[in-house]
């Protein structure tokens, strides 16, 4: 087996060796709940996330100190089938808006308190075609993982995960399609203004990505380099060095979740560590949330990208966190209660 088939292997590999949360801190944050001053269960999932988010952390009563939203950007060659109205440079373009504080994501941020980093996946090289070709080599896709691991650090205790890329809800579509089966017509949406003809381009791209590559779909890894792009791997890379650092990690909407679909399809328990922020206005991410079991936090109707969602759910789990720390208890208060917490209630995420 060749370098890169070996690199494709130690990823595998780490799926079946995954840190697993701290039962014991589950336990004692489930316990607290009960003490503090509110009746069982009145703070609903805001209990649940705080249980969660202790097991994860390996804390009681954590605190979120040094939440971070990660963005990654890339440019992808479908975009050659005129599938949206706008062209690939504008990704890099709005990576300088990011930068700049002019994008949506930098209010979130500030609002939530939350860092923001941008990476830029070579966004002057757009991928391959996915419709006429593997959108990447092995060792570039092997390399992108690596690089979103590599963005991770120990200092990070909430990563909410973001991208940018024109073009990138057809290949959302197409990985999703190709992971999860059925047709163009249940996963494609119309992404950034992709209406009309172009909304047509995209599910007959789509379809011939499809057809193109069904002889190489059984391997999550393999379909993540066909029809996937440097962001969506590098986005992989990312909740993969989350997992190995008990990180917890918010996941945005459609793209983000494709992404997060190949570790998925490699090990069901890999997104164990995450949250959904968001519901997206795009029709396969609801799909995407059934096939993973989870709800999102949030339903606003949104579809803009950019981690927007996800950095929205931040400041809902700082607040779960700083209930379950902060507040103070009924014997502190010198307060009276029977009252015992509700086990179902408050089964971690």
């Amino acid at each position: 087996m060749n370098a890169i088939g070996n690199h494709f292997d130690s990823f595998r590999a780490l799926l079946h060796d995954l840190p697993q949360p701290d039962s014991n801190m589950i336990a004692k944050a489930r316990i607290n709940q009960d003490k503090l001053t509110k009746p069982s269960g009145a703070l609903g999932k805001l209990e649940k996330i705080a249980i969660w988010l202790a097991g994860w952390r390996g804390e009681e009563k954590p605190i979120i100190a040094r939440p971070l939203v990660a963005v990654f950007a890339g440019n992808h060659g479908v975009t050659d089938e005129n599938v949206t109205p706008f062209p690939c440079s504008i990704t890099r373009q709005m990576v300088e808006n990011f930068s700049t504080g002019g994008a949506a994501i930098n209010q979130i941020c500030i609002v939530n308190g939350l860092g923001l980093r941008i990476y830029d996946l070579a966004l002057d090289c757009p991928t391959t075609n996915i419709s006429k070709g593997a959108a990447m080599d092995e060792r570039g896709c092997a390399e992108s993982i690596a690089f979103g691991m590599k963005a991770i650090t120990e200092e990070t205790d909430l990563l909410c995960l973001g991208e940018m890329g024109i073009g990138n809800t057809t290949v959302a579509a197409a990985l999703a399609c190709a992971i999860f089966g059925g047709t163009s017509k249940d996963w494609i949406g119309h992404g950034t203004g992709s209406t009309g003809e172009y909304f047509q381009r995209k599910h007959e791209t789509v379809r011939k990505a499809i057809a193109l590559h069904h002889k190489y779909l059984d391997d999550p890894f393999e379909v993540l380099r066909r029809l996937g792009g440097r962001e969506f791997a590098a986005i992989v890379g990312a909740i993969l060095a989350a997992r190995l650092k008990k990180i917890p990690v918010i996941l945005d909407g459609f793209v983000v979740s494709a992404a997060a679909a190949v570790l998925f399809k490699a090990h069901p328990r890999t997104l164990d560590h995450c949250l959904v922020g968001h519901l997206s206005a795009e029709q396969g991410h609801r799909r995407l949330l059934e096939k993973f079991g989870k709800k999102p936090l949030l339903d606003l109707g949104m579809r803009l990208g950019e981690g927007t969602g996800a950095a929205l759910a931040a400041g809902i789990v700082k607040a779960a966190a700083l209930c379950n720390a902060r507040m103070a208890t009924f014997e502190q208060l010198n307060i009276r209660t029977g009252q015992g917490v509700n086990d179902s209630a408050l089964s971690e995420c």
